[in-house]
């Protein structure tokens, strides 16, 4: 059994884990990273993502020092999103269930701490594919309160973030999946690699950013309930709760909702639509705003319009598991399939039915033609056509049928026709360890565990039903930095 000692380790090698990893190393601390991932698979969940992170701030000239130079900076429109937005948002789609404290400080630091990345060689850049659209005057217009993400996305954003820990000297292991930790006695995580070595790291603190268990098919049908084991998982296959569970049995503390996750539209019929490094997020189906969403029966089941499409995507997965057959399809005409993303929509292999008349495309989806036909024929009768249409705000052009389009409903009836066949791809899972907001791990009756942090996906209690798109990434960087600087 191989035996090491450091000052800090580090379990998880994705945006949360290095920005502790970060934090400990610029205070002179000997710092050790275990990643489960072999080196050709590196950055957990992280890398998966379209690297959006959720930041208050005063409009362009404040974010303009964190951004690579772009010529559309001179044509853009970036509203201001202060802390008191941000925190509606958070109350808003959580229920009011999320952590006050965690909540204020993932807030007030946003800002800050992707400054503190960018000085450390992080790029930016405003995701004008995701979060813009063009006006009338050739402006280029923010809506829904992101807009900042990672220049290169998660991929870049992991690139980045390991060669920031490695000319800080941190020393990072592949293949390594933590087993167990040891607090009585001495600091310590016990772990096992493919080769079937193990081993013991000693450290005076551990970190704790090893994701939720999203992965874990048993937990997910434990947690979340039954038929939970049929989504798909969209991003690393290495988050199997090892670490929670480990945790636990150590004494720490649960917190926040362990019965919800974010999970959002995902391509159903690609044959490899689970942890699929190449594609990452472009499997996701983000574009239903602009047009209706039914199940396998030919009928709509939620409110496309009901919000911002970045407010509303984490919990639809869910809704569309609930399905028959546990699928549904975003169906787009000649007008509005144009404006899809072109990196979701037009992606290499992506799945779709078309047809010239709806009954061709009922066929191709192996839906009921009368079934679908009565529903997109109710659905463009009911729309308030007075109301004009603008996909930059909540502009309350409403069809009113059962369930209502609160924005944004264009009706359906120029040919050809588009069915995206969608499923419930998991991200993450919202339960987990309870802690301060240091990330210093707390027992059950409140009681902090001596040199045990948390940061990432496994802190638990911001996040409950439902999540505010790119605030996954910035809570993982606030936290981590947070945590290091204590660890």
């Amino acid at each position: 059994m191989q035996r090491d000692a450091f000052d800090v380790v580090v379990v998880g090698g994705g945006n949360a884990g290095f920005s502790a990893a970060h934090a400990a190393a610029e205070r002179g601390r000997r710092v050790l990273l275990l990643e489960r991932g072999p080196a050709e698979e590196p950055g957990g969940n992280s890398y998966y993502t379209a690297g959006a992170f959720r930041v208050a701030h005063d409009g362009l000239p404040d974010v303009a020092g964190l951004l690579d130079p772009d010529d559309r900076h001179a044509v853009t429109v970036l509203p201001s999103y202060s802390a008191a937005d941000f925190a509606a948002d958070m109350a808003k789609v959580t229920g009011d269930r999320n952590d006050k404290a965690l909540t204020e400080v993932l807030i007030g630091e946003s800002a800050a701490t992707l400054r503190w990345l960018h000085g450390k060689g992080l790029r930016f850049r405003l995701m004008y594919e995701r979060q813009a659209y063009p006006d009338g005057d050739g402006r280029q217009v923010f809506w829904g309160g992101l807009a900042v993400g990672s220049t290169g996305g998660g991929k870049g954003l992991i690139e980045q973030h390991t060669r920031a820990a490695r000319q800080a000297g941190v020393e990072i292991r592949y293949g390594v999946r933590a087993r167990s930790l040891t607090l009585d006695g001495g600091r310590g995580v016990a772990w096992e690699d493919a080769e079937g070595r193990d081993g013991v790291v000693h450290a005076e603190s551990v970190v704790l950013a090893a994701g939720g268990f999203e992965a874990n098919a048993d937990m997910r049908r434990e947690h979340l309930g039954e038929g939970w084991h049929l989504a798909k998982v969209r991003g690393t296959p290495y988050n199997t709760g090892d670490m929670l569970a480990a945790a636990i049995a150590a004494g720490a503390g649960t917190h926040g909702d362990w019965s919800t996750c974010h999970s959002v539209a995902w391509d159903a019929w690609h044959k490899e639509n689970e942890s699929n490094r190449e594609l990452t997020n472009q499997l996701t189906r983000g574009g239903y705003p602009l047009g209706i969403v039914v199940n396998a029966e030919g009928r709509r089941f939620l409110d496309e319009g009901a919000d911002f499409r970045n407010l509303t995507y984490a919990k639809y997965g869910a809704r569309i598991l609930a399905q028959p057959g546990g699928l549904a399809f975003q169906l787009f005409d000649a007008t509005t399939r144009p404006e899809l993303r072109v990196e979701e929509y037009d992606m290499p292999g992506a799945s779709v039915v078309t047809g010239n008349t709806l009954d061709e495309l009922a066929a191709g989806m192996g839906v009921d033609a009368a079934a679908l036909l009565g529903t997109v024929t109710e659905f463009n009768a009911s729309i308030d056509r007075s109301v004009p249409l603008d996909l930059s705000v909540l502009d309350g052009r409403a069809a009113g049928t059962t369930p209502p389009k609160s924005n944004w409903a264009i009706p359906l009836e120029r040919a050809p026709y588009y069915a995206f066949p969608v499923t419930c791809g998991i991200t993450f899972t919202f339960g987990g360890l309870r802690a301060g907001t240091h990330g210093q791990v707390l027992r059950g009756d409140g009681e902090p565990i001596p040199g045990l942090f948390v940061c990432g996906e496994m802190l638990g209690g911001l996040f409950s039903g439902n999540y505010p798109g790119g605030t996954g990434l910035t809570s993982g960087a606030v936290f981590g930095r947070r945590a290091g600087s204590r660890a």
